[in-house]
């Protein structure tokens, strides 16, 4: 029989919390015993694992005796304090906030694009899983960068409430129903209605005029592609979409590469399904990315404007890829080769 691990998810009852629950179950990950912790306002809830309804436990620093695998996704100040408690009890954490992403020592990974990295676990026990909206465009990249380099990434994004958590979604849903039924709208979560709009503003701004969501794109690509020299331009939009981020991302090769030869490199991608088909209607949909493993990518041409570059339409189901299966993936590869 193969080994079993005792597993941790920290954040359970949120969003990506609920998705790695459901994708532990679905992969068949070999968990001998699965504890679920949260703050003190789950106390009470349940949820079900392989039939079984487990109870939701409350965060402590006593929380980690005996787990070996943590999957975090509880917010950036719940990492800083227990992520470090969680590896001292020699849980390995593969965490989703931006906690740790952009420190030195700990390891940023997309398993499809550098899944070395993951060896590198033992210097803190702390993985760092990426932003969502730069998991799926590196995974896109990727086989770009090996084939041909690359000189520059302009990319915007259209992001789905999903990113936000739960509240977003509810907030979404209720803006629709008023706007529909001639309600009243009461902005909560984001700073201006969303439904049926779209928001230039995802997370906060810093002195330079870009927001932070648009920082981490830009420095979380060239730590993941190992190439400082790398220009990221990001502009990241919050849409009126429940699930699934879509981008639209322009690349500048160092070597001439065409529209037709890009298609064919990405249909053998890892993680990377090519729906580009104009002439019958058929290219990446959030609506139809949503609850899929795959990043979509489409519209594939050349850019008319400059001699080396690529324009291309990127999609991915955020709360999956761009989080809780990513992160799952890190895990199996973490047992098959270093656990």
């Amino acid at each position: 029989m193969s080994k079993l691990y005792n597993v941790a998810v920290v954040g359970a009852t949120g969003a990506v919390g609920n998705e790695m629950v459901k994708i532990l179950e679905e992969r068949e990950f070999p968990v001998r015993n699965l504890k679920l912790l949260a703050s003190e306002r789950s106390l009470g809830k349940y949820i079900e694992f392989k039939g079984e309804n487990i109870p939701v436990e409350v965060l402590s620093e006593n929380s980690f005796k005996g787990v070996e695998i943590g999957l975090f996704s509880a917010g950036g100040s719940v990492s800083q304090k227990y992520a470090p408690i969680a590896a001292s009890d020699g849980c390995v954490v593969i965490d989703n906030t931006s906690a740790f992403r952009m420190e030195p020592d700990i390891p940023l990974v997309v398993p499809e694009v550098n899944p070395e990295e993951i060896a590198h676990y033992k210097n803190r026990g702390i993985i760092a899983n990426p932003n969502c909206s730069t998991i799926q465009m590196v995974v896109v990249l990727k086989p770009i960068y090996d084939a041909v380099g690359i000189v520059r990434v302009v990319v915007s994004t259209y992001q789905a409430v999903s990113g936000t958590g739960k509240k977003a979604i509810e907030e979404l849903a209720e803006q629709t129903r008023a706007l529909l039924t001639f309600g009243e709208i009461k902005p909560k979560v984001y700073p201006h209605q969303i439904a049926f709009n779209c928001l230039p503003h995802i997370d906060v701004f810093l002195e330079n005029g870009y927001t932070r969501e648009e920082m981490k794109m830009v420095n979380e690509t060239k730590k993941i592609m190992k190439d400082p020299n790398i220009a990221v331009s990001a502009t990241t939009v919050r849409v009126p979409v429940f699930y699934g981020h879509s981008e639209s991302v322009n690349v500048e090769t160092k070597k001439k590469i065409t529209a037709a030869e890009v298609r064919a490199l990405l249909e053998k991608a890892p993680g990377v399904c090519v729906v580009d088909n104009p002439a019958q209607n058929e290219y990446p949909l959030a609506i139809y990315a949503a609850g899929r493993d795959e990043t979509f990518v489409g519209r594939i041409r050349e850019d008319l404007s400059i001699e080396r570059g690529i324009n291309m339409w990127i999609v991915a189901d955020n709360v999956r890829k761009g989080a809780a299966l990513n992160a799952v993936q890190i895990a199996e590869i973490l047992i098959q080769k270093y656990l």
